[in-house]
């Protein structure tokens, strides 16, 4: 594996790192607002960070597996509004993917360029409420009649849901195999009868980014909106999975490494007892311990896009492994973070005590840390 960076790899982490800086100013009022900012997600379309891996010929970047997780990386530790980052990579990475890998050429031709250039909103509708993790529990329904599918059920948790212009739905269109070629994948487009929105939820973190619950009663759309073949839906879910797992899990890497470099900063100009608060073994050792996790999560998600672009294979061990094992060290090293900055990384002034209310939802997110312990368990035979 090789780790030097070209030419132009470099600019483009340079540029999104600017970008993400850019597009997190006033953020601390938004975060309190739990306010979606439409400016920022159209300077990210301008750039061309919507399309990052998807083809020129549909609108996109066309940057390989590799160059989009670094290129997310940088954005990452430059953009403090994880909120945004966040409703970036389930715009892209399970709506916009999906579109790309299984989408139909009209599909393609519809929605890829305007989503690349962040014209439209994209979003996922997965999740039930009594579903959970066993997503494919799911009781959404999906019936033909005559040219169209009428689809009745309720879903919840969708990022994007709020300000969406296309959801990505999953329902049932053959409720005795489910996951066994029972269930599909619909596009329904904003205004379609019989889709109903609910209103943006107030959560821990992540409060940028708008999620909500849909219900969808006697929602009727043409058969032109399936994407794939009727039944194709779990394997569209699971490619789909893979990909927000690892590139979503690049950003945290980059938030990390923000979140080190602000912590040792402080513990370098702090001073208590007559020296600066790192020359403290006990603050010290938080320091180190942040910096491993750093460069663990970081070489675990390397090796597994290297995997993902080089075999092409799906690499869902690599990357389950790695989505686990970042989440869960990314909230150590917040806590970290906040005890080295003690009253204020409690206080909202500093913006550190963000990152772990930021933190706590990527270990549920696109698979809770459960739900990949299992997935790895299953690849080590077990």
């Amino acid at each position: 594996m090789d780790f030097d960076l070209t030419e132009e790899q470099k600019m483009l982490r340079e540029t999104l790192f600017a970008l993400g800086r850019d597009v997190s100013r006033d953020l601390v009022e938004r975060d309190h607002a739990g306010t979606f900012s439409l400016e920022a997600w159209r300077q990210c379309g301008a750039v061309g960070l919507h399309g990052l891996p998807i083809p020129e010929a549909w609108g996109g970047a066309g940057a390989d597996v590799i160059t989009t997780a670094l290129a997310l990386e940088s954005f990452g530790a430059g953009c403090r509004d994880e909120g945004l980052t966040f409703s970036i990579c389930a715009h892209m990475q399970s709506c916009a993917i999906p579109i790309l890998e299984y989408g139909s050429e009209d599909q393609k031709q519809t929605f890829l360029p305007s989503l690349c250039r962040g014209e439209l909103i994209g979003g996922n509708a997965t999740t039930e409420p009594e579903s959970g993790s066993d997503a494919f529990a799911m009781k959404t329904t999906a019936v033909r009649d005559g040219g169209d599918y009428v689809l009745n059920g309720n879903k919840t948790f969708v990022t994007n849901g709020p300000v969406a212009d296309v959801l990505l739905v999953y329902a049932l269109t053959n409720p005795e195999y489910r996951q066994y070629g029972g269930i599909s994948a619909f596009l329904v487009e904003k205004g379609t009868p019989g889709l109903q929105v609910g209103r943006n939820m107030e959560k821990i973190g992540l409060r940028t980014s708008s999620w909500c619950e849909v219900g969808l009663h006697d929602c009727r759309v043409p058969a032109e909106c399936l994407v794939g073949s009727e039944g194709s839906g779990m394997g569209m879910f699971a490619s789909s999975m893979d990909w927000e797992r690892l590139y979503i899990s690049m950003t945290y890497v980059g938030r990390m490494e923000d979140t080190l470099n602000r912590s040792l900063e402080y513990a370098r100009t702090r001073r208590q007892f007559g020296q600066a608060i790192g020359k403290h073994q006990a603050i010290a050792d938080r320091l180190v311990e942040m910096k491993g996790h750093l460069e663990a999560s970081r070489l675990l998600l390397y090796r597994a896009a290297w995997e993902k672009q080089k075999k092409g294979s799906s690499a869902q061990l690599r990357i389950s492994l790695a989505k686990w094992y970042t989440t869960e060290v990314r909230i150590v090293s917040a806590l970290h973070a906040i005890q080295i900055h003690g009253g204020y990384g409690c206080a909202s002034e500093l913006e550190i005590e963000r990152e772990l209310r930021n933190a706590v939802p990527a270990t549920i997110a696109s698979g809770t840390s459960e739900m990949q312990k299992l997935i790895v368990a299953r690849h080590l035979g077990l």
